[in-house]
């Protein structure tokens, strides 16, 4: 098949586009820069040169490959509506990337007890409403004559197959511990995080790309973590002997910016991939997130 995904230099999208050229599809990636065309050429993807704004671009791209994946930014809600009017009445597939952080409360490290699947109803923050709102919008595209689809990750760690190699929240907190001496989460770090190996999930796309329905919607995770579970492990992985430090809310923004520390760092997101599992028989397979911190790519 021809798949176009934007994001294919990015964490998520690169990967996808790795198991998919190893599968002996077409790939063709969004580049925004002529140095990442060239990139992209290098690994076997075609580069189409663009932006997330380029209506027309995305547009034309989309209807030229059997499969869109939107792998760039789950916030972009015009790139989003240029690729869907593009491919309405084709049958064609889009799945587009979205986020666990839907679900999250900003509860400054402390553990909030909800626990939700594909089907537990919700009201997102302020701050996470328009992210749902668009994938709602693409799940609405299957009426509009798209096999359109959400996979929403959590926590994704792991050493990726493209151009970048990692995600950003564990690197985070490795990067706060070697700078202060001590691994460090905010408030008393209980809050917990659902989380995948990004082989995981670029396994679920593959399957959602082959076998789902129209408008599904999946979560993607294989258990969950404290944040202090991680900087535990990130500790010991320093050689810190497993010591923590709590940092506030405040300190914590002073790191990772006011909005990451508040919806991601500092929040739950605590989510089961019932649906994927039971649908698609995804069935995850890498090491867990404190074996690939202790002893997998992080360690070395």
């Amino acid at each position: 098949m021809k798949i176009f995904i934007t994001g294919a230099s990015g964490y998520i999208g690169g990967s996808v586009a790795a198991a998919l050229l190893a599968a002996g599809h077409r790939v063709s990636g969004l580049a925004r820069s002529d140095d990442v065309a060239v990139a992209l050429a290098k690994s076997g993807m075609t580069p189409v040169r663009g932006a997330l704004d380029d209506a027309e671009v995305l547009a034309k791209a989309a209807c030229d490959a059997d499969v869109t994946i939107n792998a760039a930014n789950a916030g972009h809600r015009a790139a989003v509506e240029a690729m869907l009017a593009a491919l309405a009445g084709t049958g064609k597939t889009f799945l587009h990337t979205g986020g666990s952080s839907i679900v999250g409360t900003r509860a400054r490290g402390e553990l909030v007890a909800d626990v939700f699947d594909e089907e537990t109803p919700f009201t997102p923050t302020p701050q996470r409403a328009p992210r749902v709102e668009i994938d709602n919008l693409v799940r609405r595209a299957a009426r509009d004559g798209v096999r359109s689809m959400v996979i929403a990750p959590s926590l994704i760690y792991g050493c990726g197959r493209g151009l970048h190699a990692h995600s950003i929240q564990v690197p985070w907190l490795i990067q706060v511990a070697k700078k202060f001496g001590v691994a460090k989460h905010i408030g008393s770090g209980e809050n917990r995080w659902a989380n995948i190996h990004i082989d995981d999930l670029t396994t679920l796309y593959v399957l959602a790309i082959e076998k789902a329905p129209a408008s599904a919607f999946y979560f993607a995770e294989n258990g969950e973590n404290s944040m202090r579970d991680a900087c535990q492990a990130i500790s010991r992985m320093l050689g810190q002997g497993g010591r923590t430090q709590s940092m506030t809310i405040e300190e914590a923004a002073a790191e990772w910016g006011e909005g990451p520390a508040n919806d991601t760092m500092g929040s739950n997101s605590r989510v089961r991939a019932k649906r994927s599992r039971a649908e698609l028989n995804w069935q995850p397979k890498a090491r867990s997130l404190i074996e690939e911190i202790e002893r997998g790519c992080y360690a070395e």
